[in-house]
């Protein structure tokens, strides 16, 4: 199977009228957003739809989430068993449409690489996913960094009271540069009070130096508000609401009272309508929207999920990371606002990770919590390498199906949806029997209920020790009503403890958690537990050592 038919045309087919389909050139286009929201509330489950070809008719769709294990540090290729199982899919004869995150310049350059599957399950054209694509991170960077720089513009100018010190809102890269974790900034352009453009103004906070730093674009507030807007109007009030720094006395000030709305959203008028690409073997996918799930909440955006749930009888998505992270944050914080359910799980495993894991343990605890905190249908993936054996894999599936949970081999990396067909039948099984969603936790609960929640339910932990300043910032967002919000815990991806060398299932242990802060944008609460950072670091060798550019003019070496 292969693709047969222009972009296009296979939008047309699968019921997108000709008028919201934007190409930009001959493999890529953008889906008009304003089309997904014409469909309406009942895209989310449980009246989810997809609509009939020719029609603008809503019938019955299915979502498909696929998580993972904890990762070894090359992934277990959730990415590319998705794209996999939506081709295993089609190859059975349903109509399957993927929607996945956008890869960052990040670790394409850095240690993971892209993100466009592997094989024969891979997206089309992968470079140019990979690099830039539609422009989607640079919109919203440069959105981001407007507001910054307005921010600053204010405390330079003094025109909205703002204490200098209080200024909360950094710069975002969509790259790994550790060096910018930690910078020095003046509003006046000038780290010393001499030279030029020094004392043009009298207020002092103008010249006033503070600690300050980037970020990268997937962990950016603007990111996770463009992903979890249910519309544009939605992403309005979001971005209105997102706070910068405080008054003299003490008051929020935010992007609607700088009057920073309005350009931010020219900036991202173009990038909210997903983007359309196809895998090697035809399956249409949306691939929209990057926020990581170790710093962020890890899922593409709710437009294109909504989108490919209108295009296809079954979507399939992904959650960053292992289930732990990705799939919690998929439930506990895009489920809960969007209204979206999945009505399956794929729990991807490999042989190279449950021995980095020391055996079944670790998959077993993510697989409990799929079932028994979340209310979800799960079938097992085993994404097989060409190195696994008949024997070690006879073993793992007789692990599994002791666990009561069905189990699927799939090959698509070395056949592509031919191989992943026993993994799509397996799918299709469960949706017969489909998931009933529940939470870690409830609305009500006190915001560290919540996180003692997710450490207890989810990670397997005994306590949580806060800080004495995030105690104060939660008490703080408490007494402002942001209690019910859902929390994103940022914590490092390897292990269910917040220390990376912790591998398989512990438990009795404590989280710390060292700072909180409000994502007003996300409507969510951020949660830092351990030493993670916002700004990841290159490898000693990163991956950027290798890619360049052919005398042919052809982008090599990513991998």
């Amino acid at each position: 199977m292969s693709i047969d038919l222009p972009l296009v045309d296979m939008a047309l087919a699968a019921g997108v009228p000709a008028d919201a389909v934007i190409p930009f050139g001959r493999d890529r286009a953008k889906i008009d957003y304003r089309w997904v929201e014409s469909l309406g509330a009942q895209l989310g489950h449980p009246e989810t739809g997809s609509v009939e070809p020719g029609t603008n008719s809503v019938q019955p769709g299915r979502l498909v989430l696929v998580t993972a294990m904890s990762p070894t540090p090359a992934g277990e290729g959730k990415t590319t068993t998705s794209i996999g199982l939506a081709d295993g899919l089609r190859y059975l004869g349903k109509r399957a449409v993927l929607a996945l995150r956008e890869p960052s310049l990040g670790p394409v350059f850095g240690l993971k690489g892209g993100a466009i599957g592997g094989g024969r399950a891979t997206l089309t054209p992968a470079d140019s996913i990979n690099l830039h694509f539609n422009g989607d991170f640079a919109a919203i960077a440069a959105a981001h960094n407007l507001l910054a720089a307005m921010t600053d513009n204010a405390v330079y100018f003094d025109t909205h009271d703002i204490d200098p010190a209080t200024v909360s809102v950094r710069r975002v890269i969509d790259m790994n540069d550790r060096a910018l974790r930690a910078i020095l900034l003046s509003p006046s352009g000038r780290l010393d009070s001499a030279g030029p453009g020094a004392g043009t103004h009298s207020n002092p906070g103008a010249h006033a130096t503070r600690a300050t730093g980037f970020d990268i674009v997937p962990a950016s507030e603007v990111m996770a508000a463009f992903c979890l807007a249910s519309s544009f109007a939605d992403l309005r009030e979001r971005l209105d609401s997102m706070e910068v720094a405080r008054t003299r006395a003490g008051k929020p000030v935010t992007a609607k009272d700088l009057g920073a709305t309005g350009a931010m959203l020219a900036l991202l008028a173009e990038a909210f309508s997903p983007n359309l690409v196809a895998t090697q073997e035809g399956t249409l996918a949306l691939v929209h929207g990057g926020p990581f799930a170790n710093i962020a909440h890890g899922c593409n955006s709710v437009v294109a999920t909504r989108a490919a749930l209108a295009m296809g009888e079954i979507a399939v998505t992904e959650a960053g990371f292992g289930a732990d992270l990705g799939a919690e944050k998929f439930i506990d914080i895009m489920c809960r606002t969007s209204g979206l359910r999945p009505d399956a799980v794929v729990f991807v495993v490999t042989l190279r990770a449950l021995r980095y894991h020391g055996g079944i343990a670790n998959a077993a605890r993510h697989i409990h919590n799929l079932r028994a905190v979340w209310g979800q249908s799960v079938v097992v993936a085993l994404n097989r390498f060409d190195t696994d054996t008949e024997a070690d894999i006879a073993n793992v599936r007789a692990q599994f199906e002791d666990l009561g949970v069905p189990v699927a081999v799939s090959e698509h990396f070395a056949r592509g949806g031919e191989g992943a067909a026993p993994l799509a039948q397996a799918v299709l099984g469960a949706l017969e029997t489909p998931s009933r969603t529940t939470f870690t936790y409830p609305d009500n609960a006190s915001l560290a209920e919540k996180i003692t929640a997710v450490v207890r339910r989810v990670y397997g932990g005994a306590s949580v020790t806060f800080a004495q300043e995030a105690r104060e910032q939660l008490r703080e967002l408490e007494e402002r009503g942001y209690g019910s919000y859902p929390v994103c815990i940022a914590k490092t991806p390897a292990s269910f403890t917040t220390d990376p060398k912790r591998l398989g299932a512990p438990s009795d242990f404590d989280v710390p958690v060292r700072d909180v802060h409000l994502s007003a944008g996300g409507r969510f609460v951020v949660v830092m537990a351990g030493s993670v950072m916002l700004m990841p670091g290159l490898p000693k060798e990163p991956s950027a050592l290798a890619i360049g550019v052919d005398a042919a003019g052809n982008v090599r070496g990513i991998h």
